[in-house]
């Protein structure tokens, strides 16, 4: 029994790490954020609070029979707000003291006296309060699974006129009574259906499953619900990218897990070793990372000197000395990045074959040599786009089967060097400039971005800033009412709006 217990106190963190799979990304948003948030949001809701529907009231007191219709929001004043973090899966939002003004339409009948009008009313002392719990859907996407709201008027005071105001004024007890009923049963079903089917369309903007290009998508799911403190919202996403013709391909995290201190900004954005490596172990699964030259598209300078290296090879296959060459260059093993708080460099190793292409006949290959290179890499964040500037750092050649050819190969270093910052870079960085976008939902882009490298990741601090209203854009996915919506697991093409890497 105590061997027992003792071997599953020693499995018992292997066990704990194998169910907390690390993040390639990790999102944090800060009260700061938040803040920003709130101003937008609290233009939403008195956007939907005016488009509330208050049912007719109408009743009977004595002789007198009334009806009050077409009740319409006039105007709302939401001058004492607050949007705050609630661990662990929440976020509050109050709204004290508000008022609302209504107009409405009156009718009375007393015996043969019968007027009709309209009233200005005033409901005052408004406080709602709603919780929206967050969690993760089957999906893997961020939703508001539930919400729970309170609403109360203390008062609503109406102003009559015209011949019948004294009878108004007696029914005024039953009318605003009925009034302020009404009100308050309409402002939590119209933030439920704001907050479970707008505000979740808002969401479904945010990437989960895209394509990035003709060659590689990313996978933005959520590994687990966000974590809420009560300054910080942390959002942890997979952030593996995958060859689409493998796309059920797992490349699994061993890197370290982005660990995100700093609160000073309104967003955080941490990217690990892992995101970068699946990106470049899917484009080399996809067979994308090799380049041929042949002929003219080889430097003149370059082609001389490797005619005047291997000049007795040629002499002996082609005599006439002017069959065109053919350079292939091709990444023998998926790149590693590796990140330090010095910068972030990739180490790739590929392999370079030389060959004469002799009209009709099968091209002779002429020397095949290892490279092994060392690019540093800027990261940067521009929009909602990550980026990646490459550069050649260090670059080695050696020949894969002796000792002596690679003392022979010595003086191609240069040039191959040359043809690499000159020729091949070009090419890899023109791939890379229209980056990755981030899952940040549309209308949101970052500002002020600040990059910082750590042991093992890096962080981006940026502000936000809203391009587009929440309306805007919930108008623009607003789900049809007689077709209800669902995530698709099928990842969508790139668009106008995705970016490539």
């Amino acid at each position: 029994m105590a061997a027992g217990s003792c071997l599953l106190l020693l499995l018992l963190p292997w066990l704990v790490t194998a169910s907390h799979s690390p993040p390639g990304c990790k999102i944090r948003i800060t009260s700061k954020g938040l803040d920003l948030v709130k101003q937008e949001g609290l233009r939403f809701v008195e956007q939907e609070l005016q488009n509330i529907t208050v049912s007719d009231l109408h009743g009977k007191e004595g002789q007198f029979h009334y009806n009050i219709s077409q009740v319409k929001v006039m105007d709302l004043q939401l001058a004492f707000s607050d949007l705050y973090f609630q661990p662990q899966q929440h976020l509050v939002f109050n709204i004290n003291n508000a008022s609302i003004s209504l107009r409405f339409r009156r009718q009375l009948l007393y015996w043969f006296f019968y007027d009709i009008g309209s009233i200005n009313a005033s409901a005052d002392g408004v406080h709602i309060r709603t919780v929206l719990q967050l969690a993760k859907d089957e999906a893997g996407r961020l939703k508001i699974s539930n919400i729970t709201c309170n609403a109360s008027i203390a008062r609503v005071h109406a102003g009559f006129s015209g011949t019948l105001r004294k009878v108004y004024e007696f029914l005024s007890t039953f009318i605003v009574t009925g009034m302020r009923f009404l009100v308050s049963q309409q402002i939590c079903p119209s933030l439920e259906h704001a907050s479970l089917v707008l505000l979740n369309s808002l969401l479904d903007t945010v990437p989960v499953r895209n394509y990035v290009d003709e060659h590689i998508g990313i996978d933005y799911s959520l590994l687990r619900d966000p974590a809420v403190s009560m300054d910080t919202l942390d959002l942890d996403f997979k952030g593996m990218f995958f060859p689409r013709a493998r796309e059920t391909q797992e490349l699994e995290n061993h890197a370290v897990e982005p660990v995100i201190k700093e609160t000073e900004r309104m967003v955080y954005v941490a990217f690990s070793e892992y995101f970068f490596d699946s990106a470049m172990h899917a484009y080399f699964q996809a067979g994308v990372l090799a380049i041929e030259l042949q002929g003219e598209k080889v430097p003149k300078d370059l082609d001389v000197l490797l005619r005047a290296t291997f000049f007795g090879t040629i002499f002996m296959l082609s005599p006439t000395v002017d069959a065109p060459l053919r350079l292939v260059l091709q990444v023998s093993a998926p790149p590693r990045c590796t990140i330090k708080p010095s910068g972030t460099s990739i180490s790739v190793s590929a392999f370079l074959n030389i060959s004469l292409v002799i009209p009709g006949h099968t091209a002779i290959q002429l020397s095949s040599m290892a490279m092994e290179t060392k690019l540093s890499a800027k990261v940067f964040l521009q929009g909602k786009a990550l980026r990646v500037q490459l550069d050649l750092r260090r670059f080695r050649i050696y020949s894969k089967q002796s000792a002596l050819e690679s003392l022979a190969l010595f003086s191609l270093q240069a040039p191959l060097k040359t043809l690499l910052q000159l020729t091949i870079m070009p090419i890899i960085n023109e791939r890379t400039k229209k980056g990755v976008q981030i899952p940040l939902p549309e209308g949101m882009d970052f500002t002020k971005e600040v990059v910082t490298n750590h042991a093992g990741f890096l962080t981006v601090g940026a502000d936000l800033h809203f391009s587009k209203g929440l309306r805007e854009v919930i108008e623009k996915y607003r789900p049809a009412p007689t077709a209800p919506a669902y995530p698709s697991s099928r990842p969508a093409e790139p668009s106008v709006e995705s970016h490539q890497l």
